[in-house]
């Protein structure tokens, strides 16, 4: 595999500016590699989280960080027009600099199904979106006529104050054929959060061996081993019930790939409609967590589940850090855990 090994993390876009920007500038100084955007649907707004956009979020993070590469893990194509994708991109290039900005694709469909616009297809869809953001990216003229979407979009002038990048371009997938896509038209593909190593393997048998698999894994780290995976509950609880909730189908061999089967988390996705992202955590059991695979515990713990990603395939771990002290968190990272993987 050529891809180099990195390590990052994944933020949710539900949280306060300030302390999202305040993180951010925590992950610079510990030497994260990556920060990945994950925008945060309108479902989270009846769990009590505002939803932002992270293609806003990221300009304002290049801003605040140093060395941080900015990652939309992921934006949805059916939201925005691919043109004005590039338009935003653009943006973040300028505020970043050079070789600090990642393009993440994905279908999103929890956002469509809460918007009411779920659509059967998404293969082509994707195609052009990746195909116009990279014409309009390259700088010259471009035409394009898609299924779904188009282009025509004039040369950019040689004295224009512009970026000329092309950003690498991700597309987030969960089944074969998506997947496949990516290998064909991207950078990196990057798996679903529950994310395995068994289901890191799965990808890389589709996706072959060049390819960036990115991979969101449930994190939490303390020096006692009990508060560090107690700290990784509440993320998982979040992304089961959606699991259950909004993607069922689509993640049939994520979960089976994790052994977890429907009715062992309905309780917990019943438990998050009924009380929220505390009372989901509750019913997330040690056997549930333990299925999930997080990268948690210790530091020791950590480093571990980070070489058995490593091992199965992962060439860029995406850390869903969540609950109490994610600051330090992120420091206690950077202190015991990354330079292991620093060669």
């Amino acid at each position: 595999m050529t891809a180099p090994f990195r390590i990052g993390v994944m933020q949710l876009t539900m949280e306060p500016l300030d302390e999202m920007l305040a993180s951010a500038r925590v992950m610079d100084e510990a030497g994260m590699d990556t920060i990945w955007l994950a925008e945060a649907y309108p479902w989270w707004r009846k769990h009590g989280m505002e939803a932002r956009s992270s293609t806003v979020v990221s300009a304002l993070m290049a801003r605040e960080t140093k060395q941080l590469t900015i990652g939309w893990g992921i934006i949805s194509p059916f939201t925005r027009h691919p043109v004005q994708v590039a338009m935003d991109a653009r943006v973040v290039q300028e505020a970043a600099g050079p070789g600090r900005f990642l393009l993440g694709f994905g279908t999103s469909k929890i956002f469509l199904n809460n918007i009411r616009s779920q659509t059967s297809k998404t293969l082509g869809p994707m195609r052009d979106a990746v195909e116009i953001v990279r014409g309009v990216l390259g700088g010259e003229a471009f035409s394009y006529d898609g299924d779904t979407w188009s282009a025509d979009v004039p040369a950019l002038d040689g004295d224009a104050h512009a970026p000329r990048e092309v950003p690498p371009v991700y597309v987030a997938a969960t089944a074969p054929k998506m997947m496949a896509l990516a290998a064909e038209l991207a950078e990196g593909c990057l798996t679903p959060s529950i994310t395995t190593p068994a289901f890191v393997r799965h990808t890389r048998g589709i996706v072959g061996d060049e390819l960036d698999v990115g991979c969101t894994v449930v994190a939490s780290i303390d020096e006692d081993r009990d508060r560090g995976r107690d700290g990784a509950r509440e993320i998982a609880g979040m992304y089961l019930a959606n699991k259950v909730q909004n993607i069922r189908g689509s993640a049939d061999t994520l979960l089976e790939l994790a052994g977890l089967e429907q009715d062992e988390i309905r309780p917990v996705a019943e438990a998050m409609e009924r009380g929220g992202r505390l009372a989901a955590k509750e019913q997330v059991t040690d056997a549930i967590l333990d299925k999930c695979r997080p990268i948690a515990g210790t530091p020791s713990d950590c480093i571990e589940a980070i070489e058995e990603y490593r091992d199965a395939g992962c060439t860029h771990v995406m850390l869903e850090l969540w609950g109490d002290k994610r600051h330090d968190q992120i420091r206690l990272f950077g202190e015991k855990v990354l330079p292991h993987f620093r060669s």
